[in-house]
């Protein structure tokens, strides 16, 4: 039966333009094979052609929304409200949202081995250029692999181009396994990436291999290896925390092209904005200042840590959330009962304070890395860990970063005391950059953090469900290889 639904898929393939989720790990728009790779040029074209499908198609909303509303301190509304009901799997919708990502990461890989495979043999090459674009497919295949196995957990491996049947079949390899890929991938990619990018936004660089890695130790508990890898990157000086003195000097960080604390981003042109705001913010019936239009449908929970004890004078708070507006006279006005607190780290409006960028990977992120690893590897809260945990927070109140403040934390001896404070600050840093339910996975705190908010987390969520087309049309699955629950 599985053979028929191969065959039956390709045929249909074959006499059809539109693209199955099958034929997006095998792209036959991406390249014609018999007149492609053979000059620098078609090389450059190949990995961009990666970083297209990874970051346009992965980082935007469809699937983004499923990792944002899986966090403890937001409620999906109207037709996302089921994913934020954790006594039940994904509905049929969500499902197919986990499925679209799946597909878009297997997509990314396929192109990145396409690369892989075709750019050594191209002749007309230098040197530099060639283990550039090999680094920045390492560097795309890593980051997809990362994903798929926190989202999914054992996976299927690919490390050629899928060019017809033979390259479907792939038996779910163990975590462990999957890992030893991505740390291979990255421990080579940092070496032939150029140390920045600026003139080059959006591309992978030594510091975005050596941020992801740090990530990576820090999910696999490699806490030395974690602290290393991010005091890479905060002592390299090429990046800089954003300067803030008012709440929206934040807004150097999300509607600008780049910044000083850009380590990796998705990039929006002036035409094209991040579609996110729509998600966030009411329409304009009335006039709303943060977003032309829109249809809020995710809902800050209060009963999380957004709504207790987060301190007033921390300006991520009113940069982030918000209860009053500009209405269309100018008049300042509170949001209606319906939705008295929105969301507002992300907006689109006629001032200009659009959504150009979207972080993956910035420079602050290496702080509050090092700070929980370095605790974690000494089994004591070092002068280093704590300097840099506060280095993060006095910026949020607006002080100088390098001298001692009053806000800065003190005293804290017991490390998981430490990591529970660490793990909070980078709450209030990243609301709405996808790292919240990472977070609390790799913490172990998914169920408690839930419990805290009076919700029950089922055993089930932890896990995406295998797509059913990647069961179906992959010979080495069969249906006993799905999650538990679907």
């Amino acid at each position: 039966m599985k053979y028929f639904i191969i065959g039956f898929l390709l045929l249909t393939a074959l006499f059809s333009t539109s693209c199955s989720s099958l034929l997006d790990e095998v792209p036959q728009d991406f390249i014609n094979r018999d007149n492609f790779y053979q000059n620098e040029t078609d090389a450059l074209g190949a990995i961009a052609g990666a970083y297209s499908s990874f970051n346009r198609d992965y980082y935007n909303v469809n699937y983004y929304l499923l990792l944002e509303l899986h966090g403890d301190y937001i409620e999906g509304r109207g037709s996302q409200a089921p994913i934020s009901d954790f006594t039940h799997v994904l509905d049929n919708t969500s499902i197919g949202r986990a499925a679209t990502g799946w597909s878009i990461l297997y997509q990314s890989i396929n192109r990145a081995n396409a690369v892989l495979d075709n750019v050594p043999g191209i002749e007309n090459m230098s040197d530099g250029v060639r283990k550039r674009v090999l680094a920045e497919a390492r560097f795309i295949r890593a980051m997809a692999y990362f994903n798929l196995v926190k989202g999914w957990g054992a996976v299927p491996i690919r490390l050629n181009e899928n060019k017809g049947l033979s390259g479907l079949s792939a038996p779910r390899e163990p975590v462990e396994k999957v890992y030893e890929l991505i740390v291979s991938d990255l421990e080579a990619a940092q070496h032939d990436l150029p140390p920045s990018v600026k003139a080059e936004t959006g591309k992978a660089s030594m510091g975005a291999a050596k941020l992801l890695l740090a990530n990576v130790y820090l999910t696999m508990g490699e806490w030395q290896k974690a602290a290393t890898k991010a005091d890479e990157v905060i002592t390299a000086g090429v990046y800089s925390l954003v300067k803030v003195d008012k709440p929206d000097d934040f807004y150097q960080i999300f509607a600008t092209q780049t910044c000083s604390e850009d380590v990796f981003s998705v990039h929006h042109s002036e035409n094209r904005f991040s579609e996110l705001p729509l998600y966030l913010h009411r329409g304009n019936t009335p006039p709303y200042n943060y977003s032309s239009r829109g249809f809020w449908a995710w809902i800050p929970n209060t009963n999380s840590f957004i709504g207790k004890g987060w301190d007033d004078a921390d300006m991520r708070k009113p940069f982030n959330l918000y209860t009053k507006h500009l209405d269309a006279n100018g008049n300042e006005v509170s949001l209606p009962a319906t939705s008295p607190i929105l969301f507002k780290k992300f907006i689109s409006n006629t001032a200009g304070l659009n959504v150009y960028s979207l972080p993956i990977l910035r420079y602050a992120e290496a702080y509050l890395i090092y700070a929980e690893a370095a605790a974690l590897a000494a089994q004591s809260v070092t002068p280093m860990a704590l300097e840099r945990l506060n280095i993060i927070k006095r910026r949020a109140y607006g002080y100088p970063l390098n001298a001692a403040s009053a806000v800065d934390y003190k005293g804290i001896e017991d490390v998981q005391a430490f990591r529970d404070v660490v793990l909070q600050e980078r709450g209030y840093e990243f609301i709405l950059e996808a790292k919240r339910w990472w977070d609390l996975k790799r913490t172990g705190k998914v169920k408690s953090a839930f419990q805290a908010i009076g919700k029950t987390y089922m055993d089930e969520r932890m896990l995406f469900p295998i797509p059913e087309n990647e069961i179906n049309s992959n010979p080495a699955l069969t249906q006993a290889d799905q999650n538990p629950g679907y």
